[in-house]
């Protein structure tokens, strides 16, 4: 089945027939049942993040600090993990219920609906992953650079004003505006790429965490930027993600280009909101 890459769907006759039909199935009559263990992982992940801030624990998570500690690779690495998808798990779920809900709906016709829906999951969430190593990799280097460069390190407004900046100018870019669409539109993706199978799903998961990922990777930089166990930045922009991917008007991405780089052109002109902005776990 082939699509146009970040365009409008084309669709093969016979596969698009197909996917249609799947999809547009008498959904089950308790279909919101099948989102219950989404709902819960979501509200379980959020439920740590709060717990993790009331307590003063969530410092034990932040990759800032697993960056400096004396722990050996391998666990730094671990905890980064297992703190990821947690992370992931609040900020991006709620976002992905759409395409989740017409998925199980169509994934109900094929033989093996749990591990179809397991799989496109795994798929999501291994993009995610990815791109959480990366950038967890890209900070360690910074941590180097700013330990070996005293101008950066008496400056570190620098690299938070940079994130913000950066961010803010992302939301005007065409690869955003692309990508949004096809996270905007689940129907129209899910009929464009669809295939029954278990490798399909993978593949279906993988390619809508590719989209997401090209949508909202320079938000998701921000979280790295103030930490990303960092509730005051986590909830809005949550909530923000969410907005533009499901709500009326969504796709209208410049008032928040244009709060980011204001916000960016605050920190960069003065360093002492850098605390009041991005939080203490900041660079």
């Amino acid at each position: 089945m082939s699509g146009n890459g970040y365009g409008a769907p084309r669709l093969d006759d016979r596969a698009g027939a197909r996917a249609a039909s799947d999809i547009a199935a008498p959904p089950p009559r308790h279909r919101w049942r099948q989102l219950v263990p989404m709902l819960l992982v979501i509200g379980g992940a959020w439920g740590l993040g709060i717990t993790a801030e009331v307590t003063g624990r969530a410092q034990w998570v932040h990759h800032h600090d697993l960056v400096d500690s004396s722990l050996p690779l391998a666990a730094t690495v671990g905890l980064f993990l297992l703190a990821w998808q947690v992370h992931i798990a609040a900020m991006m779920l709620p976002s992905s219920l759409p395409l989740i809900d017409l998925f199980n709906r169509a994934a109900a016709t094929q033989p093996r609906p749990r591990a179809a829906r397991a799989a496109f999951l795994g798929g999501y969430l291994l993009i995610w992953t990815l791109f959480g190593l990366a950038a967890l990799g890209g900070d360690a280097l910074l941590h180097v650079a700013v330990d070996r460069w005293p101008w950066l390190a008496d400056r570190p407004h620098l690299i938070g004003g940079s994130v913000l900046l950066l961010a803010g100018a992302f939301q005007f870019t065409d690869l955003k505006d692309r990508c949004l669409q096809q996270c905007r539109h689940p129907a129209l993706f899910l009929t464009a790429h669809y295939e029954r199978g278990i490798g399909a799903a993978f593949a279906l998961g993988r390619r809508h965490g590719l989209f997401c990922l090209g949508c909202c990777w320079a938000l998701m930089l921000v979280m790295f930027a103030v930490g990303i166990a960092n509730l005051a930045w986590m909830a809005p922009l949550a909530l923000l993600m969410v907005f533009e991917k499901v709500a009326p008007g969504g796709d209208r991405t410049a008032p928040v280009g244009i709060g980011l780089l204001a916000f960016g052109v605050l920190v960069l002109a003065d360093p002492a909101w850098l605390p009041e902005l991005l939080g203490p776990h900041t660079h």
